[in-house]
């Protein structure tokens, strides 16, 4: 709502003697930057949010649908550690509580990202879950007499999803629910039926269609195969959108690359399970192909330690790794040998691999994300990761949180990031927990193999706004024996430009020296850093967030140069 005579701003009630020149230009600048993330929005996303608002609570109750029959039983993906610690203790985030010393499932004192893991019931799913199987029947149990229908965080369309799934895959890998198990279930899945995600769209809609496909192929009878078909439906479309060309997933976090592909296995194995009801949606919708595809995309994004590079949204620990994966596909019988390429071009995604010697590097040339659904991006366009020797040397920062406030948004912003930033803005027009309003376009992205080296290009314009409209380049070059970036600034004006490398906590000694820095890695192997153009060199402090709850201080090398444009630095990591 924007309306200036009943002194309403954007939904806000402003008096008049609010409306001062500064508030003004405040107001104007919130007003200003909404716009910019709105307009992205599908028209679909936007009426779904009103008939959100409009539509009556789903209706739960009915009969429980019969069981389908099963040709196969259920092997989960290994690697998932377990959450549950005691019979009512959960870990998660890296904080442990007991539910018998909270508030309830809904505590408020709690983080609602660690509320929601608690509603997902994943330790149904981790290794060892067997020996915890009497606990697991209990707080089944609990759940449904603690959380009636449509109340609180387990009763939102994403934790129904992840719930409904792992209560199901449970049963099939033998977990004996029971008939008020099975009836819960039933009822949750009306409830999820009648409150897909299509405001939010993207991974939160394929968990929808998951969830339905899992519960229509689990039961059985007219309203199973209703469930069943809108799953299916909506999956056709959301995979087609969702898995790109390149096997890279649209949103464009590594992280939640994994946690699809591990979806799209999951769907493989389910249609084993039940090859009458979805053998033929498999084959058509090219699940075990699609599965494939991912793979060979994460092994390109993955470090020699067989980790997830860290862009967007990224954090160890919510996924299975490469290794896993390929172990679960070809359970799953799912061909899964994947060798990147020392030059791998995700053209698609906009990501590139390039790995020559002891070097493996990858560099962000890609968009923050889809534009209408950009909630896991951060300001980190042309940042770059590289690994020595399987060794991870340059990082991004990470995601330690969702919560809204100062660290989520420190850990969004460019300065988190192995890129450039000008005049203390960030790349993306990242805010709140979720939200873009400007973004980066990448251009003139290009790779090429000459003179022995390994290179990679790329540019962005998300500095537009700012006076000269600069743009920033990035050359990218991997020998044997060093890699090299090249940073320019192109445009008008002067500007103030800070580049940022920051190290992996583990890099053992760093110091300061003529031209450049000396740094000394894990296995005693020697780093000159050699920086040519800049004004000046520092090192600072900074943190990273490799898991959900966890910040490890590290250093980060920097450089700074203030000047008319252009400017150009060149940064050399020589080992």
């Amino acid at each position: 709502m924007l309306a200036i005579a009943g002194f309403v701003w954007l939904g806000m009630p402003v008096s008049r003697s609010h409306l001062t020149e500064s508030g003004m230009r405040a107001s104007l600048s919130k007003a200003g930057r909404l716009l910019r993330t709105v307009r992205y929005l599908r028209p679909g996303q936007i009426s779904d949010r009103v008939a959100r608002r409009l539509r009556a609570a789903p209706k739960v109750g009915g009969p429980v649908p019969p069981l389908r029959a099963v040709t196969a039983g259920w092997t989960p993906c290994a690697g998932r550690s377990p959450s549950l610690v005691g019979p009512s203790r959960f870990r998660f985030l890296a904080r442990e509580a007991d539910l018998d010393g909270l508030a309830g499932w809904n505590d408020a004192s709690m983080p609602k990202l660690w509320l929601y893991n608690l509603h997902y019931f994943d330790d149904l799913l981790a290794d060892g879950a067997a020996t915890r199987q009497a606990w697991h029947l209990a707080l089944v149990d609990r759940w449904i007499n603690d959380n009636p229908p449509l109340a609180g965080n387990g009763w939102e369309p994403y934790t129904l999803s992840r719930r409904i799934v792992n209560w199901i895959a449970a049963a099939l890998a033998g977990l004996p629910l029971d008939e008020k198990a099975r009836e819960s279930l039933a009822r949750q899945t009306r409830a999820l039926a009648g409150m897909l995600e299509f405001h939010l769209l993207g991974n939160h809609l394929f968990a929808n269609a998951k969830a339905l496909i899992f519960a229509g192929a689990y039961f059985s009878g007219p309203e199973a195969e209703r469930w069943l078909n809108t799953g299916l439906a909506i999956m056709a479309r959301e995979l087609d959108e969702q898995v790109l060309a390149d096997g890279g997933h649209f949103e464009l976090s590594p992280m939640y690359h994994a946690l699809i592909l591990e979806d799209a296995i999951d769907l493989v194995q389910l249609a084993a399970v039940y090859p009458d009801a979805l053998g033929r949606a498999a084959a058509d919708q090219d699940w075990a192909g699609r599965a494939a595809r991912m793979i060979d995309w994460l092994a390109a994004m993955s470090h020699p330690d067989g980790e997830i590079a860290f862009f967007n949204d990224a954090a160890f620990g919510q996924a299975r790794n490469l290794a896993q994966l390929c172990a679960y596909a070809g359970r799953a019988g799912i061909s899964a040998a994947p060798s990147p390429p020392a030059l791998a071009h995700l053209a698609d995604s906009g990501y590139v691999r390039l790995r020559e010697g002891p070097w493996c590097v990858f560099f962000d040339a890609a968009p923050v994300g889809p534009d209408y659904i950009p909630g896991h991006a951060h300001a980190d366009t042309l940042s770059l990761e590289i690994s020595l020797a399987g060794a991870r040397l340059i990082t991004n920062t990470g995601t330690s949180t969702y919560a809204p406030g100062p660290e989520r948004e420190a850990e969004r912003a460019t300065s988190a990031h192995a890129t450039v930033e000008l005049d203390g803005a960030n790349s993306s027009e990242v805010w709140a927990s979720f939200r873009v309003g400007r973004r980066a376009r990448p251009a003139s992205v290009s790779t090429k193999v000459a003179g022995g080296a390994l290179h990679a290009r790329g540019a962005h314009d998300g500095y537009r706004f700012l006076a000269g409209r600069p743009v920033h380049a990035r050359d990218v070059r991997v020998t044997a024996g060093a890699v090299s970036i090249v940073d320019r600034i192109e445009g008008g004006g002067r500007h103030a430009a800070v580049g940022r490398f920051p190290l992996h906590p583990d890099v053992d000694r760093v110091e300061q020296i003529e031209g450049g820095f000396r740094l000394v890695m894990p296995d005693g192997r020697a780093v000159r850093v050699a920086v040519a153009g800049a004004d000046a060199l520092a090192i600072e402090q900074g943190h990273y967030a490799p898991e959900f709850g966890i910040c490890r201080p590290r250093p980060v090398l920097v450089w700074r140069a203030a000047r008319d444009l252009p400017i150009e630095v060149t940064v050399e990591f020589l080992a």
